[in-house]
């Protein structure tokens, strides 16, 4: 089994005293043992869309990078571009939000590496042995860094059910056209008689997939790469997946990129983990969300499976029922950590030990 360390934190928990929390873990897991002087440490975080304020806030890491950095390792904050419409489709906007969220060199003393490049052109393709996949598309500065630390936020997720460590290195070590892979058996669906005609969904294509016909949107499938921004952006319930396994396979794919991009740096990742302002949706969306329930503590492990195994199940047991599955009753978040496991990214199996 793989250990998974937990510590509690409630709704009351000060930002400093959640900074020395991670760093509890940190101590307790051992991680500074990964990091080797002189080399290149990319800390994958998610910033947080414009409006959004349930995401890992600085405050809480800033320790945590000093400590990093303390072992002569260079840290560097950072993510790859969307492959929907935003604040970080491109590298200028992407970082100008994470400085106006706080993710500054001057509060945090490290820089920020938007790891695909400016227009998601700085990628390598490497050979996995997944199911679906046979190789990945990486980005260049994750994948030249010497080791990494995952910091993730739990999320429920219009598509995967939940966002976690596994989503978050899937994702987010993946330029445009690596998410776009693995998005693209999810095909969204118009319920005409729902549709209001708002042109709402069209403004936010990426693809220019859709447009109105008499008075309701239409999507050009040939088009549509299904990153499912319409789906999220509609207001109305008028626009679903096409559940023809769509989601499964996006979740299956979500663990063959996590593993590819973890490929070359065995023994050289750590996962950090957050349960709190968990909310419906991710941090991708353009607003604040709700909790839907009381914060729970933070997670550490150097296994992604097992971590995103004990998130899931702690958070279970928290709130007394399956909440996500019931959230999002035709996205079962377990085929990401089922799969996972079947190509021999982590082990389900864990021991918790809580600090």
């Amino acid at each position: 089994m793989s250990k998974v360390w937990f510590c509690r934190v409630d709704d009351n928990t000060a930002d400093a005293v959640v900074a020395e929390k991670v760093l509890l873990l940190y101590d307790e897991a051992g991680f500074s043992g990964i990091f080797d002087e002189g080399e290149f440490t990319a800390v994958k975080i998610h910033f947080g869309e414009e409006n959004n304020t349930g995401h890992i806030k600085p405050d809480w890491i800033r320790p945590l990078l000093e400590r990093i950095a303390s072992t002569g390792a260079k840290p560097f904050l950072t993510d790859t571009n969307t492959l929907y419409k935003g604040q970080r489709q491109n590298s200028v906007d992407h970082l100008m939000l994470a400085y106006r969220h706080g993710f500054s060199i001057e509060n945090l003393g490290v820089p920020l590496i938007i790891s695909d490049g400016l227009l998601s052109k700085n990628f390598s393709e490497i050979e996995i042995d997944g199911v679906h996949l046979k190789s990945v598309k990486i980005a260049n500065d994750i994948l030249h860094s010497d080791s990494m630390a995952v910091l993730s936020h739990v999320t429920g997720h219009i598509l995967s059910g939940m966002g976690a460590a596994i989503k978050n290195v899937a994702m987010g070590a993946a330029p445009r056209s690596g998410k776009q892979v693995q998005h693209a058996d999810v095909k969204p669906e118009v319920m005409a008689d729902r549709c209001r005609g708002c042109r709402e969904c069209i403004r936010w294509c990426p693809k220019d997939a859709i447009e109105i016909y008499d008075g309701a949107a239409r999507i050009d499938k040939e088009k549509c790469y299904g990153c499912a921004e319409c789906i999220a952006t509609c207001r109305y319930e008028a626009i679903s997946h096409s559940f023809a396994g769509s989601s499964k396979m996006l979740q299956e794919k979500m663990a063959e990129y996590a593993l590819g991009a973890v490929k070359n740096k065995q023994g050289k990742v750590c996962y950090i983990t957050f349960l709190t302002h968990i909310t419906r949706e991710c941090d991708c969306l353009n607003e604040a969300q709700d909790k839907i329930t009381s914060d729970i503590g933070i997670l550490a492990s150097y296994d992604p499976v097992a971590i995103d195994r004990a998130a899931a199940d702690i958070l279970k047991k928290e709130a007394g029922k399956d909440i996500l599955r019931e959230m999002w009753p035709d996205n079962d978040y377990n085929n990401q950590i089922i799969h996972a496991e079947k190509i021999g990214l982590g082990k389900s199996r864990y021991e918790l030990v809580i600090i």
